[in-house]
């Protein structure tokens, strides 16, 4: 599988990363379990595989995806030749304090939990749930933390990772990110990154695109998986999502194929994260990334009409 750089950094990325969020097991978000054992089998899956790159963060699971990471890496021997970790610096889940001091706490946090030194890409995660933005953005504040971590060789590449477009655009167009990740914002449902991305490719930032599958339904389909964006979704809501299951079944093509796909075919897209929760995804997401579609297909898929609203707006935001 070919890799990528990002900016101006060493950091050769694949163009599919695996999210790591579901197997810190959090229920509230995703609406299943995650064992420790099947955590563990599928981290080994993804270390045998052909992709190089994972992402985590300080909060996903109270800390319990980071920690089954570095519980695998530990059975595994240690970090792969090559391999790429992404993590995030989190606000205090209790008091939504996100401070330089916080920051730097996140990151001691992180790499305890990972068993590492360092990481090799590390992003600044969901300011606007913070408590004072201002902690965030102020000099000294948490975002000169971030770059202050790159700058001690901490980190190799540093980002932005949050939802709102509007505030993202604007931190974006303040700092010299390396990449930035957005997620359940370009899918085959949803097209509001727009700006983002036109912005972000500019300046010669690494776009990482998480969560293609509007969080899950257009891989698991929306008779299994009635959420969207990780909110329950009505009949209404998931009208956009059968009609692509309707096209993808007349040329006998996966609707998660297509899903993927809509993302790695984007020259602006450095990567596609890609959320798993069993081993036999790892394979199958490989499967998918590799299948040939019809070009008659992808002419049905572009003709249907997409939404450029915030995809969770209505989002019960949870940790767990």
């Amino acid at each position: 599988m070919k890799r990528i750089r990002i900016k101006n950094t060493p950091v050769e990325v694949t163009p599919i990363c695996f999210g790591t969020s579901g197997l810190g097991h959090m229920p509230g978000t995703y609406g299943y379990d995650v064992s420790e054992t099947q955590a563990h089998d599928t981290f080994q899956a993804i270390f045998e595989s052909d992709v190089n790159f994972i992402d985590t963060s300080n909060n996903y699971g109270f800390g319990r995806s980071e920690a089954r990471i570095g519980e695998a890496l530990k059975a595994f021997g240690g970090l792969p030749e090559g391999f790429v970790i992404s993590t995030k610096l989190d606000r205090d889940t209790e008091t939504g304090r996100f401070d330089a001091d916080r920051a730097r706490r996140s990151l001691e946090e992180s790499l305890t939990r990972l068993g590492l030194d360092r990481v090799q890409v590390l992003h600044l995660h969901d300011p606007e749930h913070a408590a004072d933005l201002s902690e965030i953005t102020r000099d000294g504040g948490a975002m000169d933390e971030l770059f202050k971590i790159k700058e001690e060789g901490l980190a190799d590449a540093v980002g932005l990772a949050m939802g709102k477009n509007d505030l993202m655009l604007k931190l974006l167009q303040d700092w010299p990110f390396d990449t930035l990740i957005s997620h359940n914002r370009w899918t085959l449902i949803n097209r509001s990154a727009e700006d983002i991305f036109a912005y972000a490719e500019s300046q010669g930032m690494a776009i990482l695109n998480a969560a293609p599958y509007a969080g899950g339904v257009l891989a698991k389909g929306a008779s299994v998986m009635p959420r969207i964006s990780y909110s329950p979704a009505d009949e209404d809501a998931l009208a956009p999502v059968r009609r692509i299951e309707a096209l993808c079944a007349v040329y006998g093509v996966a609707p998660g194929a297509a899903a993927l796909q809509f993302s790695m075919r984007d020259s602006r897209i450095a990567s596609t994260i890609c959320g798993v929760s069993r081993p036999e995804r790892i394979r199958e997401t490989l499967d998918w990334a590799s299948a040939e579609l019809p070009d008659a297909l992808w002419a049905a898929l572009d003709a249907l009409p997409f939404d450029t609203s915030d995809p969770e707006a209505h989002r019960v935001y949870r940790l767990g």
